[in-house]
């Protein structure tokens, strides 16, 4: 019998801590699959964050390094400018990168790091209980703002892809989601790009990810699917945001 279908050499065989449903474990296969086809995975040095993917370390079968919350950028950046050679990435989620690290990210980018940037976008603090991040949506719930997020006392959520894509240093910046199978295909293909434009040197790449939290949002894994779809797409739109000159695929 022919093996069809198997877990990724870059991805440990271990059990995920994950909570039911969410998919953040999605996410890692696709970064293994795209690791292992672009031959890279001896080449290349993981930054976990401090947030639900904190133990990516021991996910993902490779040189792993841990940082301080929202650091992962800085410390990628000083791999990177140590290794040039190696493929960097980081593997964040929004209250990470978002809120703590926002600073991290964005100077990332605007000196053009040539990492490259994992964020994973379940708008709300994962880790810690279920409070409003700076992707919390308006009117969403969470236990820091139980009537839902109010524009008047907590301001707007940010758009992180459409704000990096507007720094020179950003070479390749896309938001894309996983849901549903045709769109954890089309995420896959945007992590390899982003991959790729780091290994053509042409500056920061980063994928943003629409992932779900069922636990959180107090849905099922199912329900969590479709307002991701019915509620996040709509003000996070998926695409490209910014690509400089032709990215090898």
């Amino acid at each position: 019998m022919n093996t069809v279908y198997e877990r990724p050499s870059s991805l440990r065989d271990a059990i995920l801590h994950y909570c039911p449903g969410c998919t953040h474990g999605i996410i890692h296969r696709i970064v293994a699959e795209v690791i292992d086809e672009l031959g890279l995975r001896e080449e290349t040095i993981g930054v976990a964050p401090v947030g639900c993917s904190v133990l990516a370390y021991n996910y993902f079968a490779m040189d792993m390094q841990q940082a301080a919350h929202g650091r992962a950028p800085a410390v990628a950046t000083g791999i990177k400018r140590v290794h040039p050679d190696k493929t960097v990435f980081t593997y964040q989620g929004d209250g990470d990168l978002a809120a703590i690290g926002m600073a991290e990210v964005v100077h990332a980018a605007a000196r053009g790091e040539k990492i490259t940037t994992i964020f994973v976008n379940n708008a709300i603090f994962g880790m810690t209980g279920g409070q409003m991040a700076p992707t919390t949506l308006l009117a969403q719930p969470t236990t820091t703002s139980p009537q839902g997020r109010n524009e008047n006392l907590q301001g707007y959520p940010i758009r992180v892809a459409e704000m990096l894509a507007t720094l020179d240093g950003a070479a390749y910046i896309a938001r894309v989601a996983v849901h549903d199978n045709v769109h954890v295909l089309k995420a896959k293909a945007a992590i390899k790009l982003a991959f790729a434009t780091q290994l053509a040197g042409q500056g920061f790449s980063l994928v943003e990810v629409l992932s779900t939290c069922p636990t959180n949002w107090g849905l099922t894994p199912i329900a969590a699917t479709q307002w991701l779809a019915d509620n996040m797409i709509p003000h996070y739109p998926l695409g490209v945001y910014k690509t400089v000159g032709e990215v090898p695929s």
